[in-house]
């Protein structure tokens, strides 16, 4: 058998020794939270299974008879993982469930041995870290199921379905329409990836909304930063100072949401493109990011908290909305560029970025795909938008009290400040 190669192989872990190793370490670390749940298979069972399947793995890759051990090796975990959910239902103990979870658990560790031994070493190791992720987060997960509402679980699944459906219907490559050039199927990614940020986002703020402004101004930002402005103006109102320095962080880190959500944008859908990554929005997003994480450190007490009242994401319309509006910004920027150039493009998306900065920033990055605009255009697009954003921000806070609205907008403006000096300096640099 040809021996499997993955662009994740580098240095060392080329080496079948250090994959034996990091297999058997990946499944002590899966066996981790079965042991602290004090399950039949603990770390040692897990570690060995993940260890078993590279050892036939790499055997496979040299010898005929490792193919057959490997299959055997399958074969006998899911036996075991068989006698375990029958022991656990025979049992009175109630854990029916959790012995079924023990049972899969352990073919997940034997595939992420194989996985690594067969050189998928990346992938070895996501799925590891997924998989522990939902074992460590299972009651979460059980109250965040139990507590959708009739209406919000059929438009997550509506929304899933034409999130699938829609992909591959969509032509692949670059069209061109009404003379607009454009990715379809990355143009549906970043819509439903924007989604997808909002739905996850809301999930956290109502499971662990109570637990302070992080969760108040950051994880609500990336839901609705409009809706913890909002929430702000109400909380602020006849409250002493300590009160407003906790609403106005809150705003700053909601300001730093929506620059962590565009840079994720920017950056993740230029990488594997045919030109550079949109690395130049590093330095001033993150100066943004930073210096609202440090002004709201420094003023506010974070053991302060507020619930934001945040309307549902899982809203089918809600999508869809969304994807109108990112089409009309891309249509305008389009014409824009056309018919009056950079300016023009530079216009149009702090005009929109008002509206919506993650419609201006995917607009962006998608004519950066086509080449209808630049690397260092495109970085400035962004920017802009995002800058826009803040200003929406701050013009809203301006229906507060004016102790909290001169705060916001100072706060605001100065790290837009710094953020825009830091740029200068790069680009100097």
């Amino acid at each position: 058998m040809v021996p499997l190669q993955s662009d994740a192989l580098a240095g060392s872990l080329a080496q079948p020794v250090a994959r034996l190793v990091l297999a058997a370490a990946l499944g002590l670390f899966l066996g981790l939270e079965r042991e602290w749940s004090q399950k039949t298979a603990g770390i040692r069972t897990f570690s060995l299974t993940s260890l078993v399947a590279a050892v036939f793995t790499l055997l496979a890759m040299r010898v005929d008879v490792g193919e057959a051990l490997l299959a055997v090796g399958g074969v006998l975990v899911i036996v075991q993982g068989v006698l375990l959910a029958v022991r656990g239902l025979r049992s009175d103990s109630g854990t029916e469930s959790l012995s079924l979870t023990t049972s899969v658990s352990l073919m997940v560790a034997y595939g992420v041995g194989a996985l690594v031994a067969a050189g998928y070493v990346l992938e070895g190791v996501t799925v590891a870290f997924v998989s522990s992720a939902l074992l460590v987060l299972k009651r979460e997960l059980h109250s965040f199921a139990g507590d959708l509402s009739k209406e919000e679980l059929r438009s997550m699944i509506e929304f899933a379905i034409l999130a699938f459906v829609v992909y591959p219907v969509l032509p692949a490559g670059q069209q061109t329409v009404y003379g607009i050039g454009f990715e379809p199927r990355v143009a549906w990614l970043m819509v439903v990836t924007v989604a997808g940020i909002g739905m996850a986002n809301y999930v956290l703020v109502r499971t662990y909304g109570g637990r302070g402004i992080a969760v108040t101004g950051f994880l609500g930002g990336l839901a609705s930063s409009t809706a913890v402005v909002g929430t702000m103006l109400d909380y602020v109102k006849g409250r002493e100072e300590d009160g407003v320095s906790y609403a106005v962080a809150a705003v700053l880190l909601a300001n730093a949401a929506m620059a962590v959500r565009n840079l994720a944008i920017a950056v993740a859908f230029t990488v594997g493109h045919d030109g550079p990554v949109l690395t130049g929005v590093f330095v001033p997003l993150g100066v943004l990011v930073l210096g609202s994480f440090i002004v709201a450190g420094v003023t506010a007490d974070w053991n302060q908290h507020v619930d934001v009242d945040i309307e549902s994401p899982f809203s089918l319309r809600n999508a869809l909305a969304f994807g109108v509006v990112f089409l009309l910004i891309l249509a305008a920027s389009s014409v824009a560029q056309t018919e009056f150039g950079t300016a023009g493009l530079y216009v149009t998306a702090l005009v929109s970025g008002l509206v919506s900065s993650a419609g201006a920033t995917t607009s962006a990055v998608l004519l950066y795909r086509a080449g209808t605009i630049g690397e260092n255009t495109a970085v400035v697009a962004v920017l802009l938008a995002t800058a826009a954003s803040i200003v929406v921000k701050a013009g809203l806070a301006a229906a507060g009290p004016r102790g909290f609205t001169r705060r916001v907008a100072g706060w605001s403006a100065a790290l837009l400040v710094v953020a825009a000096g830091a740029t200068v300096l790069m680009a100097v640099a």
